[in-house]
């Protein structure tokens, strides 16, 4: 079981490689990237050329604890992403999928991202 769990994370790190390789943000449209686990989700949103981490939203945070890990909560979570992007006044972005498969998690908080008024 260990050796199968190591095998789907080193896949999905190629694929992240792979990925960044083309995917860059900028000022003007920044990378929006997203990390799952078992237990939590979190996005954030950078700009490459300065390396910083312009807004972010997990459901770690104290006043988020209530959303779950499902696409239901993932649809939640990618629409307060959305709502704290529209108020850093940054209304287009670049969508990073990290590795994963655009499915399910993920496919759900970039919807909820859209329906906030975020265009990728």
């Amino acid at each position: 079981m260990l050796r199968k769990m190591v095998e789907k994370d080193r896949k999905r790190l190629k694929r992240k490689i792979h990925i960044r390789k083309t995917l860059t943000g900028t000022a003007e449209r920044p990378r929006m990237t997203v990390f799952k686990s078992n237990r939590s989700l979190s996005i954030q949103v950078i700009d490459d050329s300065k390396g910083h981490t312009l807004a972010s939203a997990s459901t770690l945070e104290k006043d988020l604890k209530s959303i779950k890990a499902n696409v239901a909560g993932a649809g939640q979570l990618g629409e307060v992403m959305g709502k704290r992007l529209i108020e850093a006044n940054i209304k287009t972005v670049v969508f990073d999928r990290n590795g994963y498969l655009y499915h399910g998690l993920v496919k759900a908080l970039a919807d909820g991202a859209r329906k906030a008024g975020v265009q990728f």
